[in-house]
């Protein structure tokens, strides 16, 4: 449901919207996103300050308030006027739009245009082969609008005909010429055969022409960058990543909800500087600066780990399963007390760990096996089992790179991959070009988030080194993007298209002018979110 709705909520924001308010909308959608981020993690943190061992069900459970109140919100919301005229409904778009205009004069025009958006991009499905009856369908569209007298302004109506330009006449236009008029009345079976075979056509037409190969390589690549290089891991996350830095569950709950704003504010900045800077400039100064925050951020843990108080004589010892565990990348020898208790069943107390600190309030005498000179801890109390109880000299670091790592990622990385992807691609493929950017981006969405905390555990990268991953990506990403992310701020479309084209490449004539590409870009966005 939440893929769905940040797929489409930003094109119906961007089709029902003022043409002179959709990208205001559209990017105000992204930051309330990020603030409707903040304000849950303030929701639990009153939860689980008031119900601190059930709380979690409330954090749950309320989630379907808002939920709710969106799908009754939704039953009263008209429909896209964009989409009622591809269904042939154009006289429920007018309707839409007379509601949502300030006048019925800016509705007539913006329907007029709307239609004739819509035939353009069904008719140049087709390419030039199918130029006459585009033709034919262009010259009839003026037949369709016939205006009112137009000394009585408040009155102006259009006085329109749905049957001179209905869904089949656009319909058509994506047809091969030898189609007859009765194909349109074909079975359902059919017609689904059709639009099968005709997305696989328009897969096989953008992957074959070069220049948009090359702008899909560019904004799935920078997806994927904005996925792997960790922002819903830390986002989903943010609680237990202060908890494994030494903060007990309140408060790493409050802290997580708190430096959600800091998201909030790069946003922010980045809306005001995307049109004065531009969008490489950003980009390339939030992940230079997200590389050093994840640097930072596994530092602290590496520090947090060993500082923590140490083992007494570290060795491993056969049948004690507390002085070892596998490890991928260090030795696994139970050294510090952040090892120790990372190892479940196993307590540290004086020096020592083992399964012998069972926490059951009698004070058990323990002899370690790893420890030679036989410390003995009887004291049930200072027995340690999900956090040291030696302060994390580092935690506060911590926060201060968590903190660096969201700002620095809401300037670019969050929203302008979104942005980029909605100006590279050529007008007859854009559609279908952020919809494979879109799913790439939400697939590493799903590998990073399911595989965090696999990777974060002591016996795979260990925390530090999850972070540390996350930062050579985002290097990796920083040295890529400086040699292919072309500027695109203040470039008309056929500039943009332009910057993806290479000598030799063989591209077939379009069958759009200059003026219909505008036209259609007017109509066209990208959903957003991360």
């Amino acid at each position: 449901g939440i893929g769905l709705a940040s797929l489409s909520t930003p094109i119906y924001l961007a089709e029902v919207a003022a043409p002179h308010m959709r990208g205001t909308l559209v990017t105000i959608n992204g930051l309330l996103i990020c603030f409707g981020q903040f304000s849950a993690g303030m929701v639990d943190g009153i939860l689980d300050e008031v119900r601190p061992l059930d709380g979690w069900r409330g954090m749950l459970g309320l989630a379907a308030l808002p939920s709710a109140i969106m799908f009754v919100g939704f039953l009263y919301m008209p429909e896209s006027p964009r989409w009622l005229v591809m269904e042939g409904r154009d006289m429920e778009a007018l309707a839409v739009l007379k509601s949502v205009r300030e006048s019925a004069d800016e509705a007539n025009e913006e329907l007029q245009e709307i239609v004739n958006v819509c035939s353009m991009m069904a008719g140049n499905n087709e390419g030039a082969a199918n130029s006459s009856s585009n033709g034919e369908a262009f010259s009839d569209l003026d037949a369709a609008f016939d205006y009112g007298d137009d000394d009585n302004d408040d009155n102006l109506e259009m006085e329109y005909n749905p049957l001179s330009y209905s869904k089949s006449r656009i319909n058509a236009a994506t047809l091969p010429s030898s189609s007859s008029s009765s194909s349109l009345q074909s079975s359902d079976g059919a017609e689904e055969s059709s639009s099968s075979s005709s997305f696989l056509r328009q897969v096989k037409q953008m992957v074959k022409h070069h220049p948009t190969r090359r702008a899909l390589k560019l904004g799935c690549g920078i997806m994927v960058l904005q996925q792997l290089s960790g922002i819903n891991t830390v986002m989903y996350y943010a609680a237990s990543i202060y908890q494994m830095s030494g903060f007990d569950e309140q408060t790493a709950v409050w802290l997580s909800g708190f430096t959600a704003l800091a998201q909030v504010a790069g946003v922010t900045i980045g809306i005001y500087f995307i049109e004065r800077k531009g969008r490489r400039p950003l980009v390339l100064t939030s992940l230079f600066f997200v590389t050093l925050s994840l640097v930072g951020l596994g530092m602290c843990f590496y520090l947090g780990r060993v500082s923590s108080d140490p083992i007494h004589n570290p060795r491993i010892v056969p049948d004690d399963p507390c002085s070892y565990q596998p490890a991928l990348v260090w030795n696994g020898i139970t050294s510090y007390c952040v090892d120790c208790i990372s190892i479940d069943g196993c307590g540290f107390c004086g020096g020592t760990c083992s399964a012998a600190g069972n926490g059951d309030g009698n004070g058990l005498l323990f002899e370690s096996n790893n420890n030679s000179n036989n410390n003995t801890c009887t004291d049930d109390s200072s027995w340690q089992y999900e956090r040291c109880d030696e302060s994390n000299k580092f935690g506060y670091l911590s926060v201060f790179f968590m903190v660096a790592y969201l700002f620095s990622f809401g300037i670019a990385m969050g929203p302008l991959p979104w942005t980029i992807n909605s100006e590279i691609y050529p007008l007859e493929f854009r559609s279908l070009a952020v919809s494979f950017s879109t799913a790439t981006n939400w697939i590493g969405n799903f590998v990073v988030s399911a595989t965090f905390l696999t990777i974060s555990s002591p016996g795979v990268l260990t925390q530090y080194g999850a972070f540390w991953l996350y930062g050579i990506v985002a290097l990796l990403g920083f040295l890529w993007l400086s040699m292919a992310l072309p500027e695109t701020k203040g470039l008309a479309l056929e500039q943009i298209e332009d910057l993806f084209r290479r000598p030799g490449d063989k591209i077939p004539t379009s069958t759009l002018t200059a003026e219909q590409k505008e036209a259609m870009a007017a109509f066209t966005v990208s959903a957003g979110g991360h």
